[in-house]
């Protein structure tokens, strides 16, 4: 049965034609059977036009209300009086007003109001006198005002459930484009994670190893602090990449502590005895008052300390030290790392740059135009680099 009804709805002019014969059939019995409502020279044709308006009244709804003003026309003209073929033109009023254009809705609402009338004063009856004759001509219209209503009804319906489809398709692409947006910024935001995490940790690491070989055999017990160095190094390594894997592992239940916190400003501290331990001289000064700061600002700060004293210890030379301060404005934090090494190839502090080099610099202006900050890096006047920044402060939640 499901698979009838779904044939039918994607034939719909066989329903069409199957009313089509049913409703002859019953205007040429009716007619044979009945008293003689015309000539049959005039009735068989009307009839059969009035079911060919049904049975193309979907494929061409406006041509069909033409020729069923016409075949009424012909009624008035020929004597034919009210056949059950005339059913046709309440049906294409109905459809015209659902589906045809709206001059032929608009036709279609006149020429119904007005068929009643006519054919009452065509064919009146001596009976019901002048009061009955209006009485029947408004009785009649109503049928040919209710399919149009219910046509126009239907046309409105469709109308707003397409605009309806059109709005949900047109929010879900946005939500597909907010999708794509928001996957690429994070992307972009774990990228910076790992690059500033493998950089800093691994670049410590390269120079305490290259220090342990070094000393190895004049100076067992330096190797050895050279050896611990890399092993809590590594294993600070390896708790941040788990936080990032765990940022990407959703819908998995992690233990709680098994992932450490974002770093922070109290952090830089560390991180600069951390440098220190590996052998860069780093010079550490906090001015102003510490206060608290939103923790994209945080992470933030510590991102540039760190990728700032990574630069020094992988361009400035054997003998660089460096220098940290932050500097807390009242409406901002101020960030200054300095070395006095022979400092960075120019090609990795241009913006983009070189050969898929410099992608740190790059890093710190995203993090930085994230927050709002300003961002400026290059060589010193008296030799070395510097990178100083700027970051806005705002009342933490």
């Amino acid at each position: 049965m499901q698979r009838l009804y779904d044939f039918l709805r994607r034939h719909p002019m066989w329903v069409d034609g199957f009313w089509a014969v049913v409703l002859l059939g019953i205007s040429v019995l009716g007619g044979a059977a009945g008293e003689r409502i015309g000539p049959w020279a005039a009735v068989l044709p009307i009839t059969l036009l009035l079911s060919l308006v049904v049975a193309l009244r979907r494929r061409m709804p406006e041509k069909m209300l033409l020729l069923a003003a016409a075949v009424g026309v012909a009624q008035l003209v020929t004597d034919v009086a009210i056949l059950p073929a005339d059913f046709a033109m309440l049906v294409i009023v109905y459809t015209v007003a659902a589906e045809g254009a709206r001059w032929a809705s608009r036709f279609a609402l006149v020429a119904g109001l007005c068929a009643a009338p006519l054919a009452q004063l065509r064919w009146s009856n001596e009976q019901t006198g002048v009061a009955g004759d209006i009485a029947l001509a408004v009785l009649q219209t109503v049928p040919f005002a209710l399919a149009w209503v219910l046509g126009d009804s239907i046309r409105t319906r469709r109308a707003y459930f397409a605009q309806l489809e059109e709005r949900a398709a047109r929010l879900e692409k946005e939500r597909e484009a907010q999708s794509k947006v928001a996957v690429a910024a994070e992307r972009a935001r774990i990228a910076r994670e790992l690059h500033d995490v493998v950089a800093h940790n691994v670049s410590v690491m390269v120079v305490q190893a290259d220090g342990a070989a070094y000393v190895l055999d004049a100076a067992p017990d330096q190797a050895k602090k050279a050896l611990e160095t890399i092993s809590s190094t590594g294993r600070q390594a390896l708790a941040e990449m788990r936080r990032l894997l765990g940022v990407l592992r959703t819908g998995e239940h992690q233990e709680a502590g098994e992932y450490v916190p974002q770093p922070d400003v109290q952090q830089i501290e560390d991180l600069v005895e951390q440098c220190r331990t590996s052998g860069l001289p780093v010079d550490f000064k906090v001015e102003g008052t510490p206060r608290p700061l939103p923790s994209g600002v945080e992470l933030t700060a510590y991102r540039i300390v760190q990728e700032a004293l990574t630069n020094t210890r992988k361009h400035g030379g054997p003998n660089a030290g460096a220098s940290v301060r932050l500097v807390y404005f009242d409406d901002g934090l101020g960030l200054l790392v300095e070395d006095d090494g022979k400092g960075a190839p120019h090609e990795l502090y241009e913006e983009g740059g070189f050969d898929g080099q410099g992608h740190g610099l790059i890093g710190m202006r995203e993090r930085v135009g994230m927050v709002g900050g300003t961002l400026d890096a290059g060589p010193r006047p008296g030799g070395g680099f510097r990178i100083s920044a700027l970051l806005p402060l705002k009342p933490a939640h």
